[in-house]
């Protein structure tokens, strides 16, 4: 994919505000777009590109390598596009995205990063569309294995997970609508990935 033109943004743009009127503007391109709207989609994908910069800086991902996780988010939100729903943030949907492709990059490169919360298991529970047809009986009870692995955790473990991975939620709007501190979720989560490796196995 070629990349769109970049436009300036504010500093915050980030997707922490879900209310903000980038964030609307964005949301209204993004279904317009799963409708049919080609102007609306390319006006949308060039937006989005000063966002996924600076998420890919946030995540620690060197110069030289933050137009690579430009286009593979570009083509991420292209083949998921139909999944987005509308009543969500875009921003924070995309900015999820564009984490993940960055620490997927410096997984690639040997680089990971410290900054890595929730991506270990989020990662991984992000379909690629093309492999459906590849799917099986052990997908399916892989699932089920985790599912039941995530249900035994103590509450807090499995409400970490339940929001910041099943759900997608950020750091920010998870602390908001359980009332537990970010440095109490991270915390969480990380004895939760612990517990379901530990469980699960690598396979798992």
């Amino acid at each position: 994919m070629v990349r769109a033109e970049t436009r300036q943004t504010s500093p915050d743009d980030t997707g922490r505000d879900d209310a903000s009127p980038d964030d609307a503007r964005r949301c209204a391109w993004m279904a317009a777009a799963q409708a049919g709207d080609q102007a609306a989609y390319g006006a949308l994908l060039r937006d989005c590109v000063p966002v996924i910069e600076k998420v890919a800086r946030r995540q620690g991902v060197s110069a030289d390598r933050i137009d690579d996780v430009v286009q593979e988010t570009l083509l991420t939100v292209h083949r998921a596009r139909q999944t987005y729903d509308p009543a969500r943030s875009f921003t924070a949907w995309l900015a999820v995205l564009a984490e993940r492709r960055a620490i997927d990059l410096m997984r690639k490169t040997g680089r990971h990063a410290v900054r890595e919360v929730h991506a270990p298991l989020a990662y991984e529970r992000h379909a690629d569309e093309s492999a459906a047809p590849r799917r099986s009986a052990y997908d399916a009870a892989a699932t089920h294995r985790l599912s039941e692995a995530v249900a035994d955790l103590p509450l807090r473990q499995r409400e970490a997970v339940q929001q910041l991975v099943l759900q997608e939620r950020s750091l920010t709007e998870t602390a908001a609508a359980t009332g537990r501190s970010k440095g109490s979720l991270k915390v969480n989560l990380h004895r939760a990935l612990k517990s379901l490796r530990a469980r699960l196995g690598p396979e798992g």
